[in-house]
């Protein structure tokens, strides 16, 4: 039988606080007992080893972030072979992804790389190498005191305002690349840093499985009152409620981001009055369809547009239903301990707040009545 082996990228901006979150997770799973191998940031390693990105020689350039991809590839494939000889359980936590070298070079070099390492972005976003995603938004948005460049000294997004500006911009380009796979986490920068922290371990309870604490989403009814930014991820998601055992809430979503088309099974169970069991999998479009054939006929299929989008360094998801509650609009973000903690877009209007109100969850929004 195949070891389960989770793979999981942790990712983000220039100064997320990634060195850290590293340790941190190290520490976590060790004590839980699991065998945690990294795989290093490689262009890090490469930049050490005498090639730079400033430079005037295309050759030389190309030849270096082929050597990058390359090697980012191969580190993670040899650390899964030195996992498969471990009794114990293992994870693979990656320094940053292969996908993170698109946000720093052409679209163009970028397939023409992958093609050259026989595979492509559609296939390392969608295929399967990495069972999530968790991307630190960088301090540049959102904590800009905490922004420096004292612990990467090759960093070319300075700590003034031109710096941060670009940093933000290789921020939102590193989320875009990625966006689209199955379990993309967006970490943004809330009340402190210690809260970015837990809330890695956080979402890396629910790749492995591991029971946690039930943490309530803020959540509104919000009325848009302005333009949206440009650069909102969109995406349209069909949702469905699948017949179930009494405690437990199945679910299958299809969610649909520009051309790519992604299938995601949910499995819920509280095992008590503060703690759950979250699993979740990509499915194929034909397993899908067959899934739908275990829909709950007490509850609709839930139809929405998703926009999500950073604003004042926090994460936020906006979703437009269109079926059933055609016109609602709600506001969704994770991590903010208390209504005073939020930073709301100007673009919006809180009509209500709905955290923890139970008839706007989605599971009983989906209700026949």
């Amino acid at each position: 039988m195949k070891k389960d082996i989770k793979q999981i990228v942790l990712t983000g901006g220039p100064c997320a606080g990634k060195t850290t979150a590293l340790v941190r997770i190290n520490e976590y799973l060790s004590n839980l007992g699991y065998k945690v191998f990294v795989v290093p940031e490689i262009p890090t390693m490469v930049t050490a080893s005498g090639w730079s990105y400033l430079t005037n020689n295309h050759d030389f350039y190309y030849e270096g972030e082929k050597i990058i991809l390359e090697l980012q590839l191969e580190m993670e494939d040899k650390m899964r072979r030195l996992a498969e000889t471990c009794t114990e359980p293992c994870v693979i936590v990656c320094d940053r992804g292969a996908l993170d070298i698109s946000a720093y070079i052409s679209p163009e070099m970028y397939d023409e790389l992958c093609a050259a390492c026989h595979t492509n972005a559609e296939e390392l976003r969608h295929g399967g190498r990495y069972d999530a995603v968790l991307h630190l938004v960088s301090a540049a948005d959102g904590a800009e005191s905490f922004y420096t460049t004292a612990n990467n000294a090759s960093r070319y997004e300075k700590a003034d305002e031109a710096g941060l500006r670009l940093a933000r911009q290789l921020d939102k380009k590193v989320i875009q690349a990625w966006t689209g796979h199955p379990h993309l986490r967006v970490i943004d920068n809330r009340k402190d840093f210690e809260q970015k922290l837990n809330r890695v371990l956080y979402e890396i309870n629910s790749v492995l499985g591991l029971p946690q604490a039930i943490v309530e989403e803020r959540k509104y009814i919000v009325e848009l009152i302005g333009e949206l930014p440009n650069d909102c991820i969109e995406s349209y998601i069909q949702q469905t409620y699948l017949s179930s055992e009494p405690g437990s809430e199945v679910r299958i979503r299809r969610r649909v981001t520009g051309n790519h088309t992604v299938n995601i099974h949910t499995t819920r169970r509280r095992i008590s009055s503060n703690e759950e069991v979250v699993t979740e999998r990509q499915v194929s479009n034909a397993l899908y369809e067959t899934l739908l054939l275990q829909a709950d006929p007490y509850r609709h299929t839930i139809s929405k547009r998703r926009k999500s989008f950073i604003a004042g360094g926090q994460f936020f998801e906006l979703d437009a239903y269109e079926a059933p509650h055609e016109g609602l609009m709600i506001l969704e973000t994770k991590g903010i301990a208390s209504h005073a903690d939020l930073r709301l877009p100007p673009f919006l209007r809180i009509v209500k707040d709905i955290t923890g109100d139970f008839d706007y969850y989605n599971y009983n929004l989906a209700l026949r009545k």
